[in-house]
């Protein structure tokens, strides 16, 4: 009987055990929901002048490099010159040989003292056929007259019919003689003609001989960089094959595509007399914003920049990237990227730390006192002193509790 009894004592002892602990346990105490805020860094708006700016990448050119040619066919005689030298106004670049050059121009001039002495002769051939034709209009007359005596005499039987051929015959050659001198008086002034129009080719083509001849030794017009050299000294040349090119120390101008978003305000500011600069990365360069190109396509209208200062290492063909400055824009504020919400959304912190949406227009880009960029932006509902919101929190909303980094605990445990 006692074994049956010890289990149910044991299992009656364990629930009274476990009502007693539960009866005497401590209440827990209640927890209240909080709300967790984010932490974040402000900055203070101040909206003013700032100076937006457009990244380029153009190609350098030199517009005012010349291309040396040869003026005739020939051997190259000197070309002291080398690829990329430094050269000053007046320097030899390449030379003709001269034993290639001087036939030329002696043969032009061989042919136009040719064509003087021939107008001189023409000149008193002409006064012997005027005065040769005097002599031969009296002759004519004689012959005439001899005829007319022969032809009367006949006529009376006191000369034969052979007298009168005879002086018919002597009268027809007479004729013929005033009218063959006649024409070569007449024909004077188109033998003159002539002669004068083939003298002016003459002289126009020793005029090109001696020009072709200056050419032949070309002098550096400015001072510059020889460039593109295609000859060496002895090689022979046909007429109008380039030679060299050399380009000019100023007046490089780079080549960029501007997209048509900004053409405009740049044409504008252009007529407005405004000196638009763009500077290269390192700040050793900078560009003036001259002109835009002629014609455009669709990725936007050449924008041609004028070096402005040494050309330094710059070469023409290189690809540069710089920085224009666009006209600036009152009442912009520049903000880092990290407050900008897509395009067009920022948020500023409202005196009870929560995050308030506000809508802002996109201006461009500026540079910041680092040299970092910043996004420029406007807005009608940002005022001076409000407190924007540059930490990105990627579940950003309006309404959402924000605590300010350096003062407020760690949120969010």
């Amino acid at each position: 009987m006692s074994k049956r009894i010890i289990p149910i004592l044991i299992f009656a002892l364990g629930v009274a055990g476990f009502i007693l602990l539960k009866v005497t346990r401590p209440e827990p105490e209640a927890v209240s929901a909080q709300e967790r805020s984010w932490l974040i860094e402000v900055m203070i708006v101040e909206p003013g002048v700032h100076t937006p700016v457009l990244s380029l990448y153009g190609q350098l050119v030199a517009p005012e490099q010349t291309t040396i040619a040869a003026p005739l066919a020939g051997r190259i005689g000197s070309r002291p010159v080398r690829e990329g030298q430094r050269v000053t106004e007046g320097d030899l670049l390449v030379a003709l040989d001269e034993a290639d050059i001087g036939p030329l121009v002696t043969r032009a001039e061989a042919e136009v003292k040719d064509l003087q002495a021939q107008l001189a002769a023409e000149q008193v051939r002409h006064a012997n056929d005027r005065e040769a034709l005097e002599g031969e209009k009296a002759i004519l007359s004689n012959a005439r007259r001899q005829f007319e005596r022969t032809q009367s005499l006949v006529s009376r039987n006191l000369s034969s019919q052979e007298a009168l051929d005879a002086a018919s015959d002597a009268l027809a050659r007479a004729r013929l003689t005033v009218t063959a001198r006649q024409r070569a008086v007449d024909e004077h002034p188109s033998r003159v003609q002539s002669l004068e129009a083939r003298l002016d080719g003459a002289q126009a083509s020793l005029a090109s001989a001696r020009r072709d001849a200056e050419r032949a030794t070309v002098t550096a017009p400015f001072d510059g960089v020889v460039t593109d050299i295609r000859v060496a000294e002895g090689d022979r040349v046909s007429p109008n094959a380039q030679l060299l090119s050399v380009y000019p120390d100023q007046g490089l101008e780079l080549r960029a595509r501007v997209p048509d978003v900004f053409r405009q305000e740049l044409l504008d500011a252009l007529n407005a007399g405004e000196h638009l600069q763009a500077l290269t990365e390192d700040g050793l360069h900078r560009f003036i914003l001259s002109r835009f190109a002629g014609t455009s396509d669709p990725s936007g209208t050449e924008a041609i920049l004028t070096l402005d200062g040494d050309a330094g290492g710059l070469r023409p063909g290189g690809l540069l990237p710089v920085t224009l400055e666009r006209p600036p824009r009152e009442d912009a504020i520049a903000i880092p990227y990290s407050a900008l919400y897509g395009s067009d959304s920022v948020y500023r912190m409202t005196d009870d730390f929560r995050m308030q949406r506000v809508t802002v227009k996109r201006l461009g880009e500026a540079n910041d006192a680092n040299g970092g960029r910043q996004v420029l932006v406007s807005a009608e509902d940002l005022e001076a002193g409000d407190a924007l919101i540059t930490t990105h929190l990627p579940n950003a909303m309006s309404g959402l509790k924000v605590e300010l980094a350096e003062t407020g605990p760690e949120a969010g445990e």
